[in-house]
């Protein structure tokens, strides 16, 4: 926002202006010097995106904290500007500075208006989180080393300073990992730093006794909470926006595969059961999801019986099913997240019903295409509408991945003459 009022008025002329202008550049440079001082503890200023529980302070906190800090030695803040070294010892100067004045004046940062249920815990974070920053600092460079596949001399510099944070706090190692963690957009990456903090990290008999669970912890009721989200969806009857019943099944699946990789889980254990009952719920839902999915393809492209010869009937297409609205958005919905369950179903052990269920649509769905195209000459069928349905039944396949049936028949449907059933108009048909 300053960049942009910035921009705006530097063609502006007259003294107000000129004062403005360094108005803006004075507040830009104090922001860029105090989002370096206050780097490893910056983010925890917010509460995360994705919900995950996690130590944060009040936003309001981080503007009086600066301004306290940094008022103690104003000659050292143009160091902050240097990227030769120097701005690091003044950085972390600035982080013990603002650690005294929490801890001696409190209410000049935290006042006890504000947040008065979180203050008194959340002022002995922020003095502890500061206390950490140096090494904090120097940790953070080396996070997504730690994430991939850190060396011998990697891993013990993690762990050197892991043991350092224990001997500046009785809790200084968890400390340290939950500033760490304020750094990780995704949650479960947490678990690679920890299973890596200590040898024995990797087996639950180490994390479960230790404060290091709690991580653990907080994603396992990360997984059940969406998991009740995914079940109210699916008893809401599935008409809702699906973007979010996307990431939430994402989201786990990339939890429980990762819990599975890091850490060995015992069957019996607390943790070993929670997985186990979130697997089976999720699955239990992928079930209803794709029964569900099945049932709303034959509400927005019903089949009806005609009578052939004598008393034999068969089912061949109603083409008096409107190619648009309810029922047709339901089904465009549910085919869309079938599609996107493809890698979810496997570490929810759904992949055989997928399957099936897959195999089964691609065939009723050409066959569908199919007994259109083979009346749609006849000058009783309404060609522009059997057209519409084609292109809702070929978009249908490619939501579900099988885009070369779907290009089966919509290359049939052009032979035909059916300029309608392109990418666009069937899109916009569904």
């Amino acid at each position: 926002m300053l960049k942009s009022v910035s921009t705006t008025v530097s063609g502006l002329p007259g003294e107000k202006a000129n004062d403005l202008r360094r108005m803006l550049a004075e507040e830009m440079t104090d922001r860029r010097r105090r989002a370096v001082a206050f780097a490893p503890i910056l983010p925890m200023f917010a509460e995360r995106a994705d919900g995950i529980p996690a130590t944060t302070f009040p936003p309001d906190v981080l503007a009086r904290l600066w301004k306290a800090a940094s008022g103690r030695e104003p000659q050292l803040l143009p160091r902050l500007d240097e990227d030769e070294g120097g701005e690091i010892i003044v950085a972390n100067r600035i982080c013990q500075a603002a650690a005294s004045i929490v801890r001696d004046r409190p209410d000049l940062v935290w006042p006890e208006a504000s947040r008065p249920d979180i203050r008194d815990k959340g002022l002995e974070d922020l003095v502890i989180s500061l206390d950490l920053a140096h090494l904090a600092r120097r940790a953070l460079p080396l996070i997504d080393v730690w994430l991939k596949r850190p060396d011998g001399d990697q891993l013990a510099e993690l762990r050197l300073m892991v043991k350092d944070g224990s001997g500046i706090h009785a809790d200084g190692a968890w400390r340290l990992v939950e500033i760490l963690f304020a750094h990780l957009a995704d949650a479960v990456l947490v678990l690679r730093i920890l299973t890596r903090t200590s040898g024995a990290a990797d087996r639950i008999g180490f994390l479960s006794v230790s404060e290091m669970g709690e991580f653990v912890e907080r994603l396992l009721n990360g997984v059940s909470q969406r998991v009740e989200r995914l079940t109210a969806w699916a008893t809401a009857g599935g008409k809702d926006d699906i973007a979010p019943v996307m990431a939430d099944l994402d989201w786990c699946a990339n939890v429980l595969a990762e819990l599975d990789v890091t850490l060995t889980l015992e069957p019996d254990s607390p943790w070993g059961m929670s997985v186990r009952e979130s697997r089976l719920a999720v699955a239990a839902w992928m079930t209803t999801l794709y029964r569900k999915a099945d049932k709303a393809v034959d509400a927005a492209l019903p089949m009806t019986r005609v009578q052939t010869s004598g008393r034999m009937t068969r089912q061949v297409p109603d083409l008096s099913a409107p190619a648009r609205g309810e029922a047709a958005e339901t089904a465009f919905a549910l085919m869309k997240l079938v599609g996107v369950t493809r890698g979810a179903a496997s570490t929810f052990g759904a992949e055989a019903g997928r399957k099936a269920l897959m195999d089964e649509l691609v065939e009723r769905l050409t066959s569908y295409a199919d007994q259109i195209l083979g009346v749609i000459n006849d000058e009783a069928t309404d060609r522009n509408h059997a057209l519409a349905l084609i292109a809702v039944a070929a978009r249908y396949l490619e939501l579900i991945e099988a885009k070369e049936a779907a290009k089966t028949v919509r290359r049939r449907a052009a032979v035909a003459g059916g300029s309608a059933v392109t990418a666009g108009a069937s899109s916009a048909a569904a």
